[in-house]
């Protein structure tokens, strides 16, 4: 039988309520061998999660500021949980610690990563599991760079004699013992190296919510639910802002081909998402999932024989870099070049903006048109059906939806709409009405 892998978020790990319902789960099934927590996410919709805290009170002290009643808070929250958990005999000293690193000057990875590390120590006393300290395991070099092979074996070494182990997720050190960060949410990656490590089954990545829906369920009542998703889809989908995962998650698992579960910890008997490679259960629809942004400004430059100009493109990019202005997409044409950029991280430069592509360019014409919004129609079954295109640029113009951009990738598995910020909710409930009950039939 295999091994399972099973990480446990913010929301999961928030309270004692919700830690017995991680006893449950882990109780539930023998296989459930290695977990990963996060720090205590919000109780309820005001509270605040306790790596924010921890932030707020490295802050203030930076600013020389008094941390002591917001320190107060964060350690009166730990004292509660071991209490209810009737665990962790020695917190005080823990605290002790931590604050006086405080006074002398630590580093905000090392304040960061407590979370982790005193939830870690308080579980895994009560599911009754060794506790490895990520720390030991997951590696980064002097500059702070993750060592993916290093840690790969490292994890492999220290698990290899450990039935049943917790580990804290988010950080790792350096050389020096040093602790050192990952990204926020970085705890996915430390449960799908662990399962990489060990060869897992599959990797379960337990939240507050059923897996993923094919449409945002603030735009469309009760959509569907995603059974089975690819990574290549995933990605595209979280690119768009769908996503419960840390996108960085998906790599190590993807390179030991194990499938990623999306499991509610409030309703664990919810099957939730399988994300994997195996195409034969990801591709059940034509349309895997509907996704998009709003507040997107493109900027349309026209030159004749534009596409005969050696280094044009580059020299745009150029331009882009140099204003640290991130490019989204870049549509093309014989004449005519798309830059897609999200509003926001233009600030107020436009005008800077299209000076510098006339001048350095030599464009005939540059014009700017904003308050665009983009939808991503997403699935590995696009790209082998005829006619997907025609009914999905139907279902629009039926919706008298004007599309002012398109934009498809050559694994034609997305195709990329642009819609007028207005009509974006009404475009993504046109394109879920035409697709959502569309199977792939075997």
């Amino acid at each position: 039988m295999g091994i399972k892998v099973a990480k446990f978020g913010g929301s999961s790990v928030a309270d004692a309520i919700q830690i017995n319902k991680i006893k449950n789960i882990v109780d539930a099934d023998e296989t459930r061998k290695y977990i990963i927590v996060s720090a205590p996410g919000k109780r309820f919709d005001n509270d605040s999660k306790v790596t924010d805290l921890l932030y707020s009170c490295m802050m203030h002290k930076e600013h020389n500021l008094p941390f002591d009643h917001l320190f107060q808070v964060i350690w009166d929250r730990f004292k509660a949980l071991a209490m209810n958990l009737k665990v962790g005999g020695d917190i005080d000293r823990e605290f002790e610690i931590i604050k006086e690193s405080i006074n002398q000057g630590t580093t905000h990875d090392y304040l960061a990563s407590r979370g982790e590390y005193l939830n870690g120590k308080l579980i895994a006393e009560f599911l009754g599991m060794e506790f490895v300290d990520a720390a030991q395991v997951i590696k980064f070099d002097n500059r702070g760079k993750f060592l993916l092979e290093e840690t790969n074996e490292a994890l492999k070494e220290r698990l290899k004699n450990i039935d049943k182990a917790l580990i804290p997720g988010f950080y790792g050190a350096k050389p020096d013992g040093s602790i050192k960060t990952f990204s926020r949410g970085g705890s996915d990656i430390t449960g799908a190296l662990v399962a990489r490590a060990v060869n897992a089954e599959v990797y379960e990545n337990w939240t507050d919510v059923s897996g993923f829906l094919m449409a945002d369920p603030r735009i469309i009542d009760n959509p569907e639910p995603i059974e089975f998703i690819s990574y290549s889809e995933l990605r595209e989908l979280a690119y768009m802002g769908a996503s419960v995962l840390h996108e960085d998650a998906i790599y190590p698992a993807k390179v030991g081909n194990i499938p990623i579960n999306i499991r509610n910890t409030n309703l664990p008997d919810d099957k939730g998402t399988i994300i994997s490679d195996d195409l034969s259960k990801c591709q059940s629809r034509v349309v895997t999932g509907i996704a998009g942004n709003k507040d997107f400004t493109v900027l349309a430059i026209f030159k004749n024989r534009l596409s005969q100009e050696r280094g044009f493109i580059r020299r745009m990019a150029g331009i882009l870099e140099d204003m640290d202005i991130p490019l989204e997409h870049m549509p093309s044409g014989i004449d005519t070049l798309s830059i897609v950029m999200q509003t926001s991280s233009i600030d107020g430069r436009i005008d800077e903006l299209v000076e510098r592509v006339e001048n350095e360019l030599k464009v005939d014409r540059v014009e700017v048109v904003d308050n665009i919004a983009l939808v991503a129609t997403v699935g590995s079954g696009m790209s082998s059906r005829l006619g997907v295109s025609a009914k999905l640029f139907t279902a629009l113009a039926e919706a008298k939806i004007n599309i002012r951009m398109i934009d498809q990738g050559s694994s034609e598995i997305n195709i990329i709409t642009g819609v007028e910020n207005k009509d974006f909710e009404r475009a993504v409930k046109a394109i879920y009405d035409a697709f959502h009950e569309e199977k792939i039939s075997r």
